[in-house]
């Protein structure tokens, strides 16, 4: 059997692998062997939800688990293959290939000749595999040869392929509330205290902290206690108070940041939307929200710039200038001075005045640009560098603004003849486009004027 798989026979502590445990890590020990015990994710495994029907009439489907760590996707699925007493196969995509894909697939075709039994074959950090890779599993899908349950951190309309997708269903699972976590950190110590551990106390403001630290985590919550708990039994110890945590996690309370996956752009997109909402402090909260995880600097002041020219815009020109300086601030000065900088743009970008009219402006003329192919410019607006080019009266007939009244062609056309005259920009009454929006209005009464008289 790969060392990159595992399996265990139905019934037990719901599809606990065959090895000794007693030395496994606290979050491995204390998963439930029933449902009843499996904490969090009531909107799917609530008393009548279908994903809680389904499992306990053992009658499991193909699925996708996606949530955040440590909120209980292995368990669940180990839960789901001991209530309907089905062999278990589990598989790691970071460490797996097509070797165990293969392995697993002959070892459930074994069981089905053996017994009859079904398999579910777990794969746990399934967008790790490849297109070709997640496509081997689905002849034996269709086959009913194993049930399939894919867990995933990622979104998996983007990272699984479409085929196995539709085979599936998806069943989104939340990061755990503060109750769900201490409610898990009170049954470990139960454990613990029946492993012999002595007297162990854990004060509530101990639990408190490790509540926070957790980050809405199981998985980290438990950890970090198991290591609290060998810390102190290392002292000779067997109280555990909120300094003593304090000590063995110092350092580790790192908010769940994962670079180029979903916490890391619905982070992004938090941003921008606060700052295109007016809302200086949520910008603020969310900027150092990223940066407290180990976003690089360089990048949120880059998301900045195109934030003042998207949502701003003419508004207030300041605003890509002021973005634009801070980006240059956090180079040449780096952490934490640059961010300071960085800081004090998204605050400015948040108060000024909004305006996406250019944004929206250049997107109506990018698509007639793409959908009226090369039209040709107007003979009067074209160069005239040579003799020849004049005499075909390249620039005949074009009028010098500078030379007109108010330093304005009236009437003069500037686009190509097929296409017509356009309207892509139109200035809110917002900052300083109210003021261009009063000089396009005079300008556009010198067209009208003009057309008149030639009328």
């Amino acid at each position: 059997m790969s060392s990159n798989r595992t399996s265990s026979e139905p019934g037990g502590d719901a599809g606990a692998t065959q090895v000794d445990t007693s030395s496994a890590p606290l979050a491995d020990r204390m998963r439930p062997g029933h449902l009843d015990a499996f904490v969090g994710q009531d909107h799917l495994i609530g008393a009548g939800k279908p994903l809680r029907v389904a499992i306990e009439t053992g009658a499991p489907h193909s699925m996708i688990l996606w949530g955040p760590p440590g909120t209980g996707k292995t368990t669940l699925a180990r839960l789901i293959a001991a209530h309907a007493e089905a062999h278990f196969i589990s598989i790691s995509a970071v460490l797996g290939g097509v070797k165990d894909i293969r392995a697993a697939i002959a070892e459930a075709e074994q069981v089905r000749a053996k017994d009859g039994r079904r398999t579910i074959l777990f794969v746990d950090e399934v967008h790790r595999f490849n297109k070709s890779q997640q496509d081997a599993f689905l002849p034996h899908v269709e086959s009913g040869l194993f049930i399939f349950i894919g867990a995933t951190t990622e979104n998996p309309a983007f990272e699984v392929n479409n085929a196995l997708l539709s085979r599936a269903r998806v069943y989104v699972l939340k990061s755990l509330d503060a109750d769900a976590i201490t409610s898990m950190v009170e049954r470990a110590l139960l454990t613990l205290k029946s492993e012999s551990v002595g007297e162990l106390r854990v004060d509530a403001a101990a639990i408190a902290l490790l509540t926070e630290m957790a980050d809405g985590d199981g998985r980290r919550a438990l950890n970090y206690l198991d290591l609290a708990v060998s810390f102190s039994a290392a002292r000779g110890d067997i109280d555990i108070d909120e300094t003593l945590l304090g000590e063995v996690l110092a350092g580790g309370n790192v908010r769940r940041f994962d670079k180029g996956g979903d916490d890391f752009y619905d982070q992004i997109s938090a941003i921008h939307k606060s700052i295109r909402g007016s809302a200086p402090d949520a910008a603020l909260y969310w900027l150092a929200r990223m940066l407290e995880a180990g976003c690089d600097p360089l990048y949120l002041a880059r998301r900045l710039v195109r934030i003042a020219s998207e949502d701003i815009g003419n508004a207030d020109p300041r605003a890509i200038r002021i973005a634009l300086d801070a980006w240059e601030t956090q180079e040449r000065l780096g952490s934490p001075e640059g961010e300071l900088a960085i800081a004090q743009a998204a605050v400015y970008l948040a108060c000024a005045a909004k305006s996406n009219a250019v944004y929206t402006a250049f997107q109506m003329a990018q698509d007639d640009a793409r959908n009226h192919g090369s039209l040709p410019v107007p003979v009067h607006l074209r160069n005239a560098p040579t003799a020849l080019a004049k005499s075909l009266d390249h620039g005949a007939a074009y009028r010098y603004a500078h030379d007109e009244p108010e330093g304005y062609a009236a009437g003069e056309r500037y686009f190509p003849e097929a296409l017509g005259e356009k309207r892509y920009y139109s200035p809110p009454s917002r900052g300083l486009e109210i003021k261009i929006r009063e000089k396009l209005a005079r300008l556009a009464a010198l067209d009208k004027a003009s057309q008149n008289r030639r009328g």
